[in-house]
């Protein structure tokens, strides 16, 4: 496959990521996660890292586009240094900034990125998610490094509207899959990653996809390889100001999703809550100011029985 020259290594591993072989995806995967340490390598030593030939590896630069190994390096190694040279760039923006003008510049940039995927978000697939989700047995969920609190913001509100739901939490791709090992053409998984895109997440969505599950993607773009495996990719822009990711956009998505979920059963997530008024009554627990109730009726009713509660205390 040909590239034009400004075209990054990793944008060209996405590109042919779904036409690599098992091997050259393995080789694939460990270059995306551990970039600061294959950077440094010999192909010999790639390769033994990941189970494969010295000549694996090097086909595998070829297959980017890359005359050798050498080439691919060099390649990496300018990627790597933009990536570490972004405080620099940071402070090249915001060095005579103050904290207000700061504060002003990253609101608006997420301003920004909540009104283009305002603009640009497929209704249709956000409403498959919400039907795949209501039909599914069991769901999974995975996010890695700054997705994982996303991932665990969905896992949290999934909890209180339907049962059967797992979230994937591991560094390692082998203990990944041994928590999806029974996942099925009954089951669906939502995977959510933002660039730098997570390998680990996209082995998990092949597996899936492998198994005949029903697999969700919640990423940036309709070039992220979140989306090779997808039936339905949702979308949201979470272009960087900074350093640090933007996440704002996506989690409102997740969060239109926790709260269409809701509307669409809300007697089953009415009477979970009020398993858990009886729950916090048993118990004496007072941890209704950490639920956001699904009916004003109902959070009053709860917000009364606390009030009984603190009365005989």
């Amino acid at each position: 496959m040909k590239f034009e020259a400004d075209v990054d290594v990793i944008t060209r591993i996405n590109e042919c990521y779904s036409r690599m072989s098992k091997g050259k995806k393995n080789i694939a995967g460990y270059i995306c996660d551990h970039y600061e340490q294959a950077v440094f390598m010999t192909a010999a030593e790639l390769g033994k890292i990941v189970g494969m030939s010295e000549s694996t590896v090097v086909r595998f630069a070829m297959s980017l586009g890359y005359e050798g190994y050498p080439e691919f390096q060099k390649a990496l190694a300018s990627w790597v240094g933009d990536k570490f040279g972004s405080v620099e760039k940071v402070g090249r923006r915001f060095g005579k900034s103050n904290e207000g003008e700061i504060l002003q510049a990253i609101l608006q940039s997420d301003i920004s990125n909540i009104q283009h995927t305002i603009n640009n978000i497929d209704v249709a697939a956000f409403r498959t998610a919400v039907d795949i989700i209501l039909k599914a047995r069991t769901v999974y969920i995975v996010g890695l490094r700054s997705c994982e609190p996303l991932a665990d913001f969905l896992h949290f509100y999934l909890n209180m509207i339907r049962g059967n739901n797992v979230l994937i939490r591991t560094t390692s791709v082998s203990e990944m899959f041994e928590q999806m090992i029974r996942i099925g053409d009954r089951d669906c998984i939502i995977g959510i990653s933002f660039p730098r895109y997570s390998m680990r997440t996209l082995k998990c969505m092949e597996f899936a996809n492998d198994r005949n599950a029903k697999v969700i993607t919640i990423t940036d773009s309709v070039h992220s390889p979140m989306n090779l495996y997808s039936s339905c990719n949702i979308l949201a822009k979470s272009e960087m100001a900074s350093i640090v990711d933007s996440l704002v956009a996506p989690l409102s998505v997740i969060n239109a999703l926790v709260v269409a979920l809701c509307m669409r059963r809300p007697n089953e997530v009415q009477a979970d809550l009020k398993m858990l008024e009886e729950t916090w009554n048993n118990y004496q627990v007072y941890l209704n100011d950490e639920i956001d109730f699904a009916s004003d009726e109902l959070g009053m009713h709860l917000m009364n029985a606390h009030l009984r509660h603190k009365d005989k205390d």
